[in-house]
């Protein structure tokens, strides 16, 4: 019964912003890690950003630190990714990903493997 819905990719033209969302179904957000993933036809799966429902706290991966921005809605149901300057190497299959929190394990929030619930995808084209 746990859905992620992501929309709002697209083609968009180098330095241009972009922003994802992914609608949360099933389970409440404030229990659970969000995150946001990508890959490439070449590349390996790679995290992008995370946000803890419960705490509010985010990581986000060195290349796209200071350029991308996750967040939740008011109600939890809702995760964004506001991506800006984006660059051709951006171009990916974005995926959003959710996992039950835990207490008192070390994990690891941009590691794909971490995550139970995974959505379809939505496809961003960045042109020089």
């Amino acid at each position: 019964q746990v859905h992620l819905v992501e929309s709002g990719g697209g083609s968009v033209q180098a330095g241009g912003s972009l922003n994802l969302s992914c609608v949360a179904s099933g389970f409440s957000s404030s229990s659970f890690s969000m995150a946001w993933f990508r890959q490439a036809p070449t590349k390996e799966r790679e995290g992008v950003a995370h946000i803890s429902g419960r705490f509010g706290d985010t990581r986000y991966a060195d290349s796209v630190k200071g350029r991308f921005t996750i967040s939740l809605d008011k109600d939890k149901t809702t995760v964004y990714l506001q991506m800006t300057r984006l660059n051709t190497e951006d171009t990916a299959m974005y995926h959003c990903a959710a996992r039950g929190l835990t207490s008192g394990v070390r994990w690891f929030p941009l590691q794909s493997g971490e995550y139970t619930y995974w959505g379809q995808g939505t496809q961003v084209t960045v042109s020089s």
